[in-house]
């Protein structure tokens, strides 16, 4: 490892095993002032997201009419104009210096490097930076208060008992899977009393699961989970929110660094190097790698990158995969490395051996970053596609095959055990963006409405072929891909030791736990997300 240009990033390395780092306000988020949406649930379960969706007509009613507009209002054309830059002045310095980072990470290292390699995990324990809040605590206003509450003639007053939200939507999601319609339409109206877009993490997550149940009680849920992706905001905004998502839960970016890693390892000394990405997206997670084949000592390798197109990002890039490679070929010509870019517009399973163009004497790596649990397997479709797609895959011979999946369990699990893994998943996950943004950010509104809420309503109100989301275990990705013929490619540890250090900057909650050469990223005690590689 180069310590000189870790140095120009910020690291120290202080010993054998030992890295520090410094952030200036790199951190920091600039205050946000936003007023809040309308009341989420009123006298009704149906979220702002899917109001449209319920009436028979196709034509909505003056009410829903009113209800929808100001949704639009609030959601779309109050969106400022400057969001996007205001986010990004933030979040700058940020970005450079983990891109930075990254890239040194990528690159070469001599041997002598590679056997310090190891990190004790609480050694060299990264300071946090909490946020500050004021509380009244003089000695004075202690008295004052201490005197009020003894007065004989003052009842202290006693605050209501909190409603177990948990439990009042477990009881919804019971009651609907035993077809106690009654009971369910009066839980539904009860739990709808105290779930809120602006409140709590489980009031925020109740409040879309309490949507998934509507629609699955009114078997609407495919029709739902299409409205939510024809209601997206215009093309820059979604992109916008889904950059913020990347950038608030660094779980996400960090499993692109790890795998990042293992690419980079396998294909050291390769003077050819091909790259299938079954979810290329916007392709930002090649802008550090190719940095760093760019530096190698003995010249940068030709690089083709194959990249497989979905909706979603098609949607958020507001084109085709063009964008993408304009993109690729401005980094090639800036690092003098030669770049050759493929887009392939077809859903994963579809793919096919020749589709991909694989030359002699290419070194080859295939990325599956968030896309493989959408693949059906043998449970929806007699044939089996997520297995055959893996098969097919190691008929190609590649040196390094990468997997980044969200660590939860609703694949073939019965509706409530389903029901729960996704409310225990989500309930973590949106704990976590509340140390980033605020309840009261309308910027995190968004993001949760757009690149989270469509999912757990399909999760939740979708069957068979119809429920997109199925996501697996890293234990159960292990077993189909040794079952398809691979063996375990281990993530560096020295990579992860420094994403445990960056882990700290944000919050001491996020986790970061090796098993068995993969890497499991998190909140507190819940694993997310899981990355691993494979040969």
């Amino acid at each position: 490892m180069d310590s000189h240009r870790l140095s120009r990033c910020g690291i120290r390395l202080t010993g054998a095993n030992h890295l520090s780092y410094e952030f200036s306000s790199a951190m920091s988020y600039s205050e946000r002032t936003a007023r809040s949406l309308k009341p989420y649930l009123e006298n009704s379960p149906i979220s702002p997201l899917s109001t449209q969706i319920y009436n028979d007509s196709s034509i909505p009613s003056k009410g829903q009419e009113e209800h929808i507009s100001a949704y639009t209002d609030t959601t779309y054309k109050q969106a400022q104009v400057n969001f996007a830059e205001n986010y990004a002045s933030c979040s700058r310095c940020m970005k450079h210096t983990l891109q930075e980072i990254e890239s040194v990470l990528m690159a070469p290292v001599n041997d002598e490097a590679a056997t310090s390699t190891s990190a004790d995990p609480e050694e060299g324990k990264p300071k946090v930076f909490t946020k500050q809040v004021s509380r009244p605590g003089s000695q004075q206003s202690q008295v004052q208060l201490q005197h009020a509450y003894n007065r004989p003639e003052k009842r202290q007053w006693e605050a209501p008992p909190r409603v177990d939200i948990k439990h009042l939507l477990v009881r919804c999601a019971e009651a609907l899977d035993v077809g106690r319609v009654d009971d369910f339409t009066a839980l539904l109206k009860e739990a709808a009393k105290h779930v809120s877009i602006n409140g709590d993490p489980i009031q925020r997550v109740g409040a879309y699961m309490l949507e998934g149940l509507v629609a699955r009680h009114e078997a609407s849920g495919t029709n739902i989970y299409h409205a939510l992706r024809c209601l997206r905001p215009e093309s820059n905004e979604l992109l916008s929110y889904m950059r913020m998502l990347y950038d608030i839960c660094p779980y996400f970016k960090f499993s692109h660094m790890a795998v990042n890693g293992a690419i980079a390892e396998a294909l050291r000394n390769e003077d050819r190097i091909h790259i299938i990405d079954f979810q290329i997206a916007q392709g930002t997670q090649w802008v550090t790698l190719i940095q760093a084949l760019a530096a190698r000592p003995v010249g940068p390798p030709h690089v083709r990158i194959t990249g497989i197109d979905d909706s979603v990002s098609e949607h958020a890039r507001g084109d085709g995969l063009q964008l993408v490679g304009k993109m690729l070929s401005e980094m090639s010509k800036k690092f003098n490395i030669p770049i050759e870019f493929n887009g392939l517009s077809a859903y994963g399973p579809q793919v096919t051996r020749e589709m991909l163009d694989i030359q002699p004497g290419e070194a080859l790596a295939v990325n599956f970053t968030l896309q493989l649990h959408h693949t059906p397997d043998e449970s929806v479709d007699v044939s089996n596609p997520r297995d055959g797609l893996l098969r097919m895959v190691k008929s190609l011979s590649p040196k390094v095959v990468t997997l980044v999946e969200q660590e939860s369990n609703t694949n073939t699990t019965p509706f409530l055990m389903r029901f729960l893994e996704t409310m225990d998943y989500y309930s973590v996950m949106f704990e976590s963006i509340d140390v980033t943004l605020p309840r009261d950010s309308k910027e995190r509104i968004n993001v949760e409405q757009h690149c989270l809420a469509k999912d757990i309503v399909n999760i939740i109100a979708c069957e068979g072929k119809e429920r997109i989301e199925r996501h697996e275990l890293l234990g159960k990705w292990r077993s189909r891909l040794t079952m398809a013929g691979f063996n375990t490619y281990p993530l560096s540890s020295y990579v992860n030791s420094v994403i445990r250090t960056l882990l700290g900057y944000y919050s001491h909650n996020y986790t970061l736990v090796e098993k068995d050469g993969a890497t499991l990223l998190g909140w507190k005690n819940r694993n997310l997300i899981s990355a691993s590689a494979w040969h």
